[in-house]
């Protein structure tokens, strides 16, 4: 099968040409169609990231499959991933030195960044119901 070309650009992400087979490439696409940013992270040269609002995750490519997120995604602090800890004084996103609060509000939306990106890296697949042919969103 024949790659597709594909230029990619967002906030972090140089503009240059990447090689990505065509069901990668559709990935990409829906992710951005819905509103994710497609973005690279210095740190993790090996991976794909993507942001969308304050939430971020990285992705790993699959074989025949697309993508798959690697680790687990998270809250952003400044431009870089925070770890979740727990301290005497509350939840934290934490950098280095710097910190987030995990307020409620911030969690809530890392859990819907987390459900609609595992929603949008299924596979889609056809299925034959005798001459009739459906798609069907797993």
């Amino acid at each position: 099968m024949e790659p597709a070309r594909r230029s990619w650009s967002a906030n972090w992400y140089p503009e240059s040409e990447m090689e990505l087979p065509q069901l990668q490439a559709k990935s990409l696409e829906r992710l951005q169609a819905l509103g994710f940013q497609i973005v690279a992270f210095a740190l993790y040269p090996n991976y794909l990231g993507v942001r969308k609002g304050n939430c971020a995750a990285l992705l790993a490519p699959v074989v025949s499959e697309g993508f798959a997120v690697y680790g687990a995604p998270t809250w952003l602090v400044g431009d870089n991933f925070g770890v979740r800890v727990k301290r005497n004084d509350g939840e934290w996103f934490v950098w280095k030195k710097e910190c987030v609060a995990a307020t409620p509000e911030r969690v809530a939306e890392l859990e819907r960044f987390s459900a609609e990106l595992a929603d949008a890296l299924l596979p889609t697949t056809r299925i034959g119901l005798g001459s009739a042919m459906r798609r069907r969103d797993h």
